[in-house]
């Protein structure tokens, strides 16, 4: 089947937080501007028409579809009884953060990073610690020396961690991951890893599970995904994580019991089953087309904004951009696109202070609006520049 990407949807009166302002192009928030896999639109067309929306149950089938999911994609075999189902991987990590630390305790993350991060541990009763990525040559790694010195601290008890990363689109590799791994075992420091982008990763890189690398580092964290960034489905609120860790699991799944976040609707519970079991074909053609976005947004900053740094893409939907050349802060190059060519970026400072002078662009949407954004961001480009 041949799937339409390049369809122009109407989301001006739906209600759409990416869309609020009708009169801005939005390339900020990281939703797609793609219709779903159009064999989830039909199961939810056929749940709407049943006309009964009570209190559901989660069936076997809902766990059955996230278990040969991941053995198929990413070659990890999970039990259904190792996984929990909650309606968002932030309200699942903000409760792992409750339940397993004590006011006073560190956390560690990894900026330029998710904002979500932050702003959890803020609302938490722990002090951040910040294990800045290396920015070397256009491209990140981690900061192993700082990280092992970070972690020893015995106040440290947890590390957030991105895995593929947002906003700077990196795949970790094994090795990168055991070292990891292995500091925070050695130092006692539990992995939260946010794998929401899993499946959104492009040719030559692989996925590589946190849970996978051995029993040791399964059992010294906990896991944390959604179809929603794949299938375009934040709205229907639908998440899980998963641990070896039992301790870990009843601990976190009693605070989100508490919270009121463990009970799914039916649109919730059917969009995975079918999304992982029907979507597959639907997912390869997205991602074919997304990295073509990424292709051509590369050759027109080549061409149009040669002082900006595109920082290679290995996975997601977010293209991070070095703008320091331009001599502003990030909030500032925002502000100016917002006012002057009613385009919306993300500023980078909002990922930490290690990501000033750097914006995101969403590239998930169809190649025409993805053409228009750009060339209002080089009209700014020229316009602050003096050419």
């Amino acid at each position: 089947m041949k799937y339409n990407f390049d369809e122009i949807i109407d989301r001006t009166n739906t209600g759409s937080v990416k869309w609020f302002k009708p009169d801005v192009l939005p390339m900020w928030i990281a939703d797609m501007d793609f219709k779903t896999a159009p064999e989830v639109t039909q199961a939810l067309v056929d749940r709407a028409s049943h006309g009964v929306f009570g209190y559901s149950e989660t069936p076997a089938a809902f766990y059955d579809a996230i278990t040969s999911w991941w053995k198929k994609r990413h070659g990890l075999q999970l039990e259904n009884e190792s996984i929990v189902a909650t309606l968002g991987v932030m309200p699942a990590l903000a409760a792992a953060v409750e339940a397993l630390t004590s006011k006073g305790d560190k956390i560690i993350v990894q900026p330029p990073v998710y904002n979500h991060f932050f702003i959890t541990v803020k609302q938490s009763h722990c002090e951040l610690v910040e294990n800045d990525l290396l920015y070397e040559n256009g491209n990140y790694k981690i900061d192993f020396e700082d990280l092992e010195q970070k972690a020893a601290d015995p106040a440290v008890k947890l590390l957030l961690f991105c895995n593929p990363h947002n906003p700077v689109g990196r795949v970790w590799t094994h090795e990168e991951l055991l070292k990891l791994g292995e500091i925070c075992i050695r130092h006692h420091v539990v992995v939260l890893s946010d794998e929401i982008h899993s499946d959104l990763v492009y040719e030559d890189f692989k996925h590589i599970p946190f849970a996978s690398l051995g029993e040791a580092y399964a059992r010294n964290s906990m896991t944390f995904s959604s179809p929603t960034k794949t299938f375009n489905l934040a709205g229907l609120q639908v998440a899980y994580f998963f641990t070896e860790n039992e301790s870990f699991r009843k601990m976190v799944k009693n605070v989100l019991t508490k919270w009121e976040m463990t009970m799914l609707n039916i649109f919730a519970i059917d969009s995975l089953i079918v999304a992982y079991e029907k979507g597959e074909n639907w997912l390869a053609s997205l991602k074919e087309y997304v990295y073509e976005n990424y292709q051509y947004l590369r050759d027109f900053c080549r061409t149009h904004l040669p002082q900006l740094c595109v920082i290679p893409l290995q996975s997601t939907y977010l293209v991070w951009l070095d703008c320091a050349a331009l001599g502003l802060p990030s909030s500032e190059i925002t502000d100016r696109l917002l006012e002057q060519e009613h385009l919306w970026l993300q500023a980078g400072i909002k990922y930490g202070q290690a990501g000033d002078h750097f914006v995101r662009i969403n590239i998930a949407c169809p190649r025409t609006l993805l053409e228009e954004g750009l060339n209002r961001l080089a009209q700014e480009y020229r316009r602050i520049l003096n050419i």
